[in-house]
Order: C-alpha cells, then sequence, then structure tokens
C-alpha cells in the first residue's frame, strides 16, 4: 500500500460508542475502551466522545465520565468531548468537571461544547427536565466557560469572584463543534479552537470555515484553528468496503424513518440492500456525500481534498460499522497511511 505525502496532517477520533445489532451496550463500551488504547498507539492526537440520549445505536449520555476512562488506560493521547451539548448545563459546574478532569490528567483534556439535543426531542425534556434551549443561551454559555477557563469575566458578571475548583494551572482546550455558520462565527468571535461536522453536513462547509478564519478574533487562541469531522470507513479491499457501506446505507434508511435501532451489522445490510426501492435509493444516493468508503487509497485522496478545501488543522474521523473489528482495523488502515507516529505530539 503506497503511503501518502500527507504525513504531517493529524488525525484524530471521534467515537460515539455505536452498539451494533447483535451485540450489548458492554460490548459497544468494551470497544471504545479498546480502540482508544489503539489510537494511543497508533499516533491519533486525540479521542472525543460525543454525547446522545436515548438512542439504541449509541450508548454514550455522559462523555465526561468515559473521558476519565480513557484517559486512565492511554498514556499520550488528547482526550475529550466531540461534544457535550452544552445547553443541558450550568457553564460552571460544567467547567469543574473539565477541570477535575484537567488535573487529574494534565494537558491532555479537551471540552468540545455543542448545541443539539443528542437525541429526539421528548428525551431532550427528560434531560433537560422541563423545555430543551434549543440554543438560544448558546452564545452566551459558550463566552461564560471561555471566560471561567481565561478568567475573563467581566467585573460585573455574578460569578466574577467566585472559586473555580480545582485551581490548576492548566486548563482545557475549549472547542465549539458545528455544522452550521452559527458555530463557526461564535467560535470567531470568542477566539476558540472549531470543528466542523461534514459528516452531518456535506455541502458548504469549507465556506464555514474560511468564514471563521476571515472574522477570527483573538480571545483564547491568538490564531484560528480548526478541523473538520469526517464519516470514514477504511478497507482494506474493495469487496469489504461494499459490505460495510451496504451497513451504513441502511442506517441511513432508518433514521430517514424515524427508527431507533441498534447500527446494523454487515449481514443486515446485505440481507437489506437487494430489498430497496425507489424512496430508499433516494435517501441512500442523498446521504451519500456525508461518507467516505473505501480502500486506503481511495479514502485517503478523499480525505487529503477535504483537508485542502477546507484547510483544516486536524482531521477528525467518525467510523460507525456494522462490525467492530472492521472499525479498529479501518483506524489502523488510516494511521498506516497517513504515517502517524505514536511519539507525535499532540
Amino acid at each position: 500500500m503506497a503511503q501518502t505525502s500527507s504525513a504531517r496532517i493529524k488525525l484524530s477520533v471521534l467515537d460515539q460508542t455505536p452498539v451494533i445489532h447483535g451485540h450489548s451496550v458492554a460490548d459497544a463500551i468494551a470497544a471504545t475502551v479498546e480502540l482508544a488504547q489503539a489510537a494511543d498507539d497508533l499516533g491519533y492526537t486525540r479521542y472525543w466522545c460525543a454525547e446522545h440520549h436515548g438512542l439504541r445505536g449509541v450508548a454514550n449520555p455522559a462523555p465526561e465520565v468515559m473521558i476519565a476512562r480513557l484517559a486512565s488506560v492511554t498514556k499520550r493521547l488528547r482526550v475529550g468531548s466531540g461534544g457535550v451539548m452544552l445547553p443541558y448545563y450550568s457553564p460552571f459546574k460544567l467547567a469543574e468537571q473539565f477541570l477535575m478532569l484537567e488535573a487529574l490528567f494534565p494537558n491532555r483534556i479537551d471540552l468540545g461544547v455543542g448545541r443539539a439535543p443528542g437525541g429526539d426531542m421528548r428525551t431532550a425534556r427528560a434531560v433537560a427536565k422541563g423545555p430543551y434551549d434549543a440554543g438560544e443561551h448558546f452564545p452566551q454559555q459558550v463566552a461564560e466557560l471561555a471566560g471561567l477557563f481565561g478568567d475573563t469575566l467581566a467585573d460585573d458578571h455574578p460569578y466574577r469572584g467566585v472559586l473555580l475548583q480545582p485551581a490548576v494551572q492548566t486548563r482545557p482546550e475549549l472547542w465549539v463543534l458545528g455544522s452550521s455558520e452559527f458555530g463557526g462565527l461564535l467560535a470567531a468571535q470568542l477566539g476558540l479552537r472549531y470543528c466542523f461536522a461534514h459528516f452531518i453536513n456535506a455541502h458548504y462547509g469549507h465556506r464555514v470555515t474560511q468564514a471563521y478564519r476571515e472574522r477570527f478574533t483573538p480571545g483564547q487562541l491568538e490564531k484560528p484553528y480548526c478541523s473538520v469531522a469526517l464519516f470514514v470507513i477504511c478497507a482494506d479491499t474493495d469487496a469489504e468496503a461494499e459490505a460495510l457501506e451496504a451497513g451504513v446505507d441502511l442506517r441511513r434508511v432508518q433514521m430517514a424513518y424515524g427508527m431507533n435501532e441498534p447500527i446494523p451489522s454487515i449481514e443486515q445490510g446485505a440481507e437489506a440492500k437487494p430489498q430497496y426501492r425507489e424512496r430508499e435509493l433516494s435517501v441512500i444516493a442523498r446521504e451519500k456525500p456525508r461518507s467516505i468508503i473505501g480502500t486506503p487509497e481511495r479514502v485517503t485522496e478523499r480525505v487529503m481534498a477535504l483537508q485542502e478545501q477546507f484547510e483544516a488543522d486536524e482531521i477528525v474521523v467518525l467510523t460507525v460499522a456494522g462490525s467492530y473489528r472492521a472499525r479498529l482495523r479501518s483506524h489502523e488502515l488510516l494511521a498506516q497511511a497517513f504515517s502517524l507516529r505514536a511519539d507525535n505530539s499532540a
């Protein structure tokens, strides 16, 4: 396999702790721990956990708990949230939680925040114990987090001077996550890191990151820093890639129909493929741009093209496949293709 000339690209991992059909939640959590340890050895830069609620196909409603576990079984990898759904929480309490993680694992913790509910609205109301604030106060919450971490709250802020514990010297890296201009412009305004979710919106993200750079004003950072999160499955052969893609197609169809199901297995994907009618085929075709699936040569070519288009400082890969073994293998193949090194500094 030919290695790319992209050895300097930083690769990171986004993990949703997928629950594959025929497997238990315990299996999914164990697979997340295994993948994080592998990513640590393979030379990935950071490992993010996503928050979701009430979904059969993903099993991590508490990234801050998982982060502690993953950081304790890895050595050099940065570990964080990708992301915490900030509208549910008090920024002060969230700052305390992630400062505790930072105290336990200095210079290894990331706090990525988003504003989606991470599930259906009925579940969101249960989590929020009332109406879900879909982001109306999100800019103020992010600004408050940045102010707490940087000790830059305004003199008239009600929490100015309140002791934030643990009072350690280092701080988590604060990221804004998003799939539209809203998050990018907010990150630019506050001088924060930004990650665009191409796996959610595959159509105009490069314009969002361009606007982020152009409108960036120094804040927590002096210069803009952005990543792009891509849905990627890398397989040894075209046949394996095609089989894994069939499972992804079935998942897209299930989501389009509002079905709350585990991640389809490879076998389920193969069984469903001949049965699709025009509506299902239309859904699959519409969703194809959000995925990059194939052999290392094909995948790396597309990843590099998107990295250049977005001018991304990092690539974050999300891999949801119908086999935990195939998911692990995908990350191994990417690490080889991009010549990652375990001694890379984050």
